[in-house]
């Protein structure tokens, strides 16, 4: 009797420890291959943009045609209120393409954005595509030619949710600059009231050159300036997801010099839960039909060797990204790769073999 009591108590001990040791087994995806589910190969995509008139709208249409000519999918390509709303939008899977400047990106990756409302942690980079400089034009009557002289002025600072929306507010602050009314539009709104009168002063950022500013020039007598010098520095040392940048002197009719001003890069990005060989097909047909995007704006250049996505050091990518670098011989830092990676490329590279 006490042989099989012996038994049974071996048995028991055995089985828990089984099961104990079950639950700490990481199978090579960890906990992140069983928290989600990974969608089917979509047949159509909704793109998030921004404001007409800016740059990522433009981007937007030469996505669409890029997706429907080389991956024969679809696309919707939704006006937003830029990077802030893309990533809100692909949190909710209401866009599964967005479009993001690095400093929404950083806030809500990290949940330290004022309007980030929890840490957006399952967004994925999975392409290149050009800086986002900063830049202010007045209607050249004001004489106004530094972001100094907004103290006071109704200005334009572009679209809530959008890169200039959310910055140039911040920037103000930064530099002390208490302005009066900020007008919260879209560019092309805001130029329209520029040149109706109500408006003398707009700031706005996105890829060069920037439609809207061409819009107002072609209209309008208008100074251009960004922000150099001790403003320059003290903006990088309270925001680092900014750098230094300049405007090329031909890249607007009203310049006669370059520009000074800041900037932020800009990246494709999805969820997670984004199909694996829809990504890598995208970020592959991307990649090698670039001259398609670069006809759509001339700010595409910036992405023309693959490498530049090595400017991010920080977030995740997601896997069908990492497997295209991987093939062409990217090497990435090890800070984006996903808790989600499981080496797949290298796994079907061994398998063909």
């Amino acid at each position: 009797m006490k042989k099989f009591w012996l038994l049974f108590s071996t048995m028991i001990i055995a089985v828990v420890l089984a099961a104990c040791g079950d639950e700490g087994t990481d199978d090579g995806g960890g906990e992140a291959e069983a928290d989600f589910e990974e969608n089917d190969y979509p047949s159509t995509v909704t793109i998030g943009t921004a404001s007409q008139g800016g740059t990522y709208y433009i981007w937007g249409g030469g996505l669409a045609s890029l997706l429907e000519e080389h991956l024969d999918v679809t696309s919707n390509v939704e006006v937003t209120g830029g990077p802030v709303h893309n990533i809100q939008l692909l949190d909710v899977d209401d866009v599964q393409l967005g479009m993001v400047t690095e400093g929404p990106l950083y806030e809500g990756y990290t949940g330290e954005g004022e309007w980030a409302e929890q840490e957006f942690t399952d967004i994925r980079v999975i392409f290149p595509m050009y800086d986002t400089p900063f830049n202010w034009f007045s209607l050249s009557s004001t004489g106004v030619e530094s972001i100094e002289d907004h103290e006071g002025q109704r200005v334009g600072v572009g679209p809530s949710g959008g890169t200039p929306g959310t910055y140039n507010p911040i920037i103000y602050d930064v530099l002390g600059i208490e302005t009066g009314d900020q007008v919260a539009a879209g560019a092309s709104d805001m130029v329209s009231q520029m040149l109706d009168g109500q408006l003398e002063h707009i700031g706005f950022s996105a890829g060069l050159p920037i439609s809207a500013v061409v819009e107002a020039e072609t209209q309008a007598d208008i100074n251009i300036y960004g922000i150099d010098g001790e403003n320059r520095e003290a903006v990088m040392e309270e925001l680092p997801y900014f750098k230094e940048f300049t405007i090329p002197e031909d890249t607007y009719d009203s310049q006669d010099a370059d520009i000074e001003t800041v900037a932020q890069f800009n990246y494709g990005v999805v969820q997670k839960e984004a199909n694996s060989e829809f990504v890598y097909d995208l970020v592959k047909a991307y990649h090698e039909n670039i001259d398609q995007m670069i006809n759509t704006h001339n700010s595409a250049s910036e992405a023309e060797d693959p490498e530049v996505i090595t400017n991010n050091t920080d977030y995740p990518m997601h896997p069908g990204a990492i497997k295209y670098y991987e093939e062409i011989g990217v090497e990435l830092p090890e800070e984006v790769y996903p808790d989600e990676w499981d080496g797949s490329a290298d796994s079907e590279e061994e398998d063909s073999e």
